[in-house]
């Protein structure tokens, strides 16, 4: 996207200025991997999300515990529009080593950006790539299996609903996130198929997952039409999700991170994405040297990098008979006796 001169030198003022941050160095002011410095560029949202972007920085401070590296970021204003700017920031900076582009929406701009700056590595989470499109070399995708998370999910909330009517509510109407709605209706209805699922997107741009407004108000919908539980993926969208099941008294499942602490006692599950870990496992095969570009990395239910959440907080909600029967379900998946994912997406 191209931007007149004068709207990409304000872009560079808010984000050097106020939005481009830098994880202090440790000890005396000498990082233990001086040469390693990695910088990340958050999707819509941005730091604060309880989501998404939260979970990616949160792997970049354990990184930093653990191997002693220093980071910046970058938040891209609004719908995000300036992501390519953002990336090529973080390109032309000859500290940096890593970029991180955290979201689908960074999938085009940063393989070709990759393609531009050999020299550096890149990575792009929740990576979509294009048909018969080459990965650079240095640019490594990484995914989760949403897909299996959310069926688990959606079993989950057709063993506890009492209404016999769920619902799912998306952000950005897009093929990862149409991955939750399948994945979660069909392990609704492979519970029962007599459960009525109503579905719902908050936009068709990526400012869909930066309205928690938009969020609040068709999740009231579908709790006002008797679902009394929402699976909700909506980045900070989200969260107006979770405060209409504050609101009706009723359950909601989160994504990407545990969010009981948001509303105790109405987030009946997290279906987990652990972008924090993949973050450090990252982080760690550059300090090593054995990144591998030109991939695309799965991260899924064997190793628990994507999950659902299970705990003395909503051990009650969920019920010791219900848990028992999802742990069967994941196991199955795992084994291949339950199919969900029918992408082609490997490593």
């Amino acid at each position: 996207m191209k931007f007149r001169l004068s709207a990409f030198l304000c872009f560079l003022l808010v984000v050097t200025g106020c939005s481009g941050k830098r994880g202090e160095t440790t000890g005396t002011g000498q990082s233990p991997n001086p040469g390693i410095q990695a910088g990340l560029v958050f999707s819509v949202g941005g730091r604060g999300d309880k989501s998404f972007n939260d979970s990616a920085y949160n792997g970049l401070e354990l990184a930093k515990k653990k191997y002693g590296i220093n980071y910046t970021y970058l938040e891209p204003q609004g719908e995000g529009g300036d992501r390519e700017s953002a990336l090529r920031q973080m390109a032309t900076d000859p500290d940096i080593a890593l970029i991180i582009g955290v979201g689908l929406l960074f999938s085009d701009d940063i393989s070709r950006i990759a393609a531009e700056f050999p020299d550096k590595q890149f990575v792009c989470i929740d990576y979509v790539a294009q048909p018969n499109a080459t990965i650079p070399s240095n640019l490594q995708g990484i995914v989760f299996e949403e897909k299996k998370g959310s069926y688990l999910a959606g079993a989950l909330a057709g063993l506890v609903t009492k209404t016999k009517i769920v619902g799912f509510l998306g952000g950005m109407e897009s093929s990862v996130i149409k991955k939750f709605e399948t994945g979660f209706i069909r392990g609704v209805h492979d519970i029962n198929p007599d459960i009525r699922v109503i579905s719902g997107y908050i936009g068709m741009t990526g400012s869909a997952f930066s309205n928690p407004a938009k969020g609040r108000e068709l999740a009231l919908g579908q709790y006002g039409r008797g679902a009394d539980i929402i699976y909700e993926a909506a980045g900070a969208s989200g969260l107006g999700v979770i405060e209409a099941a504050r609101e009706s008294k009723a359950l909601v499942i989160c994504t990407d991170r545990d969010q009981e602490q948001d509303a105790p006692g109405f987030v009946l599950s997290s279906m987990t994405k652990a972008v924090d870990r993949a973050v450090l496992k990252t982080v760690e095969s550059v300090v090593d040297g054995s990144f591998r570009g030109g991939r695309v990395v799965v991260y899924g239910l064997a190793d628990r990098y994507t999950d659902y959440v299970y705990n003395e907080k909503n051990a009650s909600l969920v019920g010791t008979k219900n848990h028992d029967q999802l742990e069967s379900i994941r196991n199955q998946i795992i084994a291949g006796e339950i199919v969900v994912d029918d992408t082609a997406v490997g490593q």
